[in-house]
């Protein structure tokens, strides 16, 4: 007799036969709570498990504070992980992306929450990405409060993910940047040194890398003992932790983060209408990799101004005479800073 609870009998059907592990899944989650735990800070105890993530801002040394809130992705970087199998690092990207964007805004990361999506669970390869998340939320000072893990079977090809990132930050009330009514005509930009594209122009980089030749694992020609893959890799900055003693101090008037769309587009958004970035683009030495990426790709200076950072994650506004004060704050704060500019009348 056919059971009724199994009206098809031996022949039913599982979620794992629809593709869906749910051992799996909890497998991933005894993989990744101790890094999770690694992240608690004042505020947030960093505990997988619960519904929602919590925060106290009392506990966290917070008065009056206005709460900010990003999301960003690591975009097509993720293609040179998956293909070169070196998922370790793209997690630091994912958190970098967005807590960069808090400080932006003079915002002190608090928590982080991430979004893993692939078509087939692999809990080994998913724990090196969380970890990597957790070395980002370590290096932010920030908690992995929570997160999502989605295996959809048939949405992505073999071998492939996606992530997305979710952050919350907070700043005192008054605090918040840009404060465009305080900029002036003679305002120094100060650029902070990122460690290479970070996570922005990735499509163009693996067209540069398809026109070479070369294999993920060739020496880069632009780092010496690394492979290509590994130099591409290198994790986005995250200045969140150098930047704060600036912040508390006052002495920025405003900052961008130099995402897509590079210098020339993003430092215009910390600006007032009347105000213009004059950059000195022989203030700094490019890092050798845009070198290599121009040259392999024949792409003209234009577009690589408006795709990559060229150099440099973050700026800074501070006022003439505070430049040498905000400059050695951020070299205490192990961070490569120089000047690039200064703002003109438009």
């Amino acid at each position: 007799m056919t059971n009724p609870q199994n009206p098809r009998g031996t022949n039913g059907l599982t979620y794992r036969d629809a593709g869906v592990d749910i051992d799996e899944g909890e497998r991933l989650v005894d993989l990744i709570k101790p890094a999770a735990k690694s992240t608690a800070r004042p505020g947030a105890e960093a505990g997988l498990g619960g519904f929602a993530a919590v925060f106290d801002p009392k506990a966290a040394g917070f008065k009056d504070p206005i709460f900010l809130a990003t999301t960003d992705g690591v975009g097509t970087k993720l293609k040179i992980a998956i293909e070169s199998g070196r998922h370790e690092t793209v997690g630091i990207d994912l958190v970098a992306m967005c807590v960069n964007d808090l400080s932006a805004q003079g915002a002190e990361p608090l928590m982080f929450l991430d979004y893993y999506a692939t078509g087939k669970l692999n809990a080994d390869e998913a724990a090196l990405v969380v970890q990597g998340i957790a070395e980002g939320c370590r290096q932010a000072g920030a908690a992995l409060a929570g997160g999502e893990t989605a295996e959809m079977p048939g949405m992505y090809g073999k071998g492939d993910y996606d992530l997305a990132g979710f952050s919350v930050g907070a700043a005192e009330r008054g605090t918040l940047l840009p404060r465009v009514d305080e900029m002036q005509t003679g305002d120094v930009i100060i650029g902070i040194a990122s460690s290479g594209p970070h996570s922005n122009g990735y499509s163009l980089v693996r067209k540069v890398v398809e026109r070479s030749g070369l294999a993920w694992d060739a020496p880069a020609p632009f780092a010496n003992g690394k492979t290509l893959a590994e130099a591409l890799l290198t994790p986005t900055r995250i200045y969140a932790k150098a930047l704060k003693p600036v912040f508390e101090s006052k002495l920025a008037k405003g900052a961008a983060h130099i995402t897509g769309g590079g210098l020339v587009e993003n430092t215009p958004r910390a600006l007032p209408d009347h105000l213009a970035a004059d950059f000195d683009w022989n203030a700094w030495k490019r890092p050798a990799v845009f070198e290599w990426l121009q040259s392999t790709g024949g792409v003209p200076e234009e577009d690589m101004r408006r795709t990559f950072n060229l150099g440099v994650g973050m700026i800074l506004i501070v006022a003439l005479e505070r430049e040498k004060d905000v400059l050695a704050m951020l070299t205490a704060g192990g961070e490569s800073a120089f000047r690039i500019g200064v703002l003109k009348a438009v």
